[in-house]
């Protein structure tokens, strides 16, 4: 899931990359709006609200806001430099967005439950975090699919299937195999974010902050996905082969 980039990704790989990412995107969203009143996954609204600040001349708080934008900007310039500048491994290169993205979120919740004192500054702080978390992740997921998944906001996800299912009361872009499954694709994320977002807001009602720790094992998943699925293969060959050849394999 992770390791294959851009061209030699398949519909299946995309797929699953977008609808297991876009679960801890809703999952993230939907926690940070309940315990911070703040959108973490995309950055629409903040850019309204500096708009605004702006207006009012409040300049305290356009450098706050311009700060999450900032944040939300410079964890899709990360992704994307680790995807181009580690040449020895797609798979490392891969991971380590997606590590520093579980990071930022333990930490979150390790701050939640032992030090939030609820204050405006270590909301905003937080709030900033997450956002350098989901720009991690947003710029992670485009990069290795070549612009085809995108799963931290849903704005123009929403604008595509409309304009896909309009496409599809047609019978000629019906049997179009990209068409289809472009639809197959975004319908994947979007209940993927959805998933994670109702799965989210029952978790915190229960178990509080913690409910980043979940999100983070979530990604761990996606982390080691890959791995998992080529030990498996290998266990599954060589459980198949013939005992002089385990035999053999096992003396080299």
């Amino acid at each position: 899931m992770l390791r294959k980039f851009s061209s030699a990704r398949s519909l299946t790989d995309n797929i699953q990359l977008g609808a297991l990412t876009a679960f801890a995107a809703g999952m993230v969203n939907v926690a940070s709006l309940i315990i911070f009143f703040a959108f973490t996954s995309n950055v629409t609204g903040t850019w309204a609200i500096l708009a605004e600040e702006i207006s009012k001349a409040n300049w305290g708080q356009v450098v706050i806001v311009g700060t999450w934008l900032f944040l939300f900007f410079y964890g899709n310039f990360v992704s994307n430099y680790c995807v181009i500048s580690i040449k020895k491994s797609n798979y490392l290169s891969h991971a380590i967005p997606l590590v520093l993205e579980i990071l930022c979120v333990v930490g979150v919740g390790i701050y939640g439950i032992y030090y939030y004192g609820e204050t405006l500054r270590e909301t905003e702080i937080l709030v900033g975090v997450l956002l350098f978390a989901m720009g991690i992740q947003n710029g992670l997921v485009a990069t290795i699919s070549n612009g085809a998944v995108k799963t931290t906001h849903l704005t123009g996800l929403t604008t595509d299937m409309g304009i896909l299912v309009s496409m599809l009361t047609k019978k000629e872009y019906r049997e179009q195999e990209a068409v289809v499954n472009k639809f197959k694709l975004l319908s994947s994320i979007l209940v993927g974010y959805m998933a994670g977002g109702v799965f989210s807001g029952y978790l915190y009602w229960n178990i509080g902050f913690s409910v980043f720790f979940v999100t983070a094992i979530f990604l761990l998943f996606v982390l080691s996905y890959d791995f998992i699925k080529f030990r498996l293969r290998f266990m599954r060959r060589k459980a198949e082969m013939p005992a002089a050849a385990q035999s053999a394999y096992r003396t080299q």
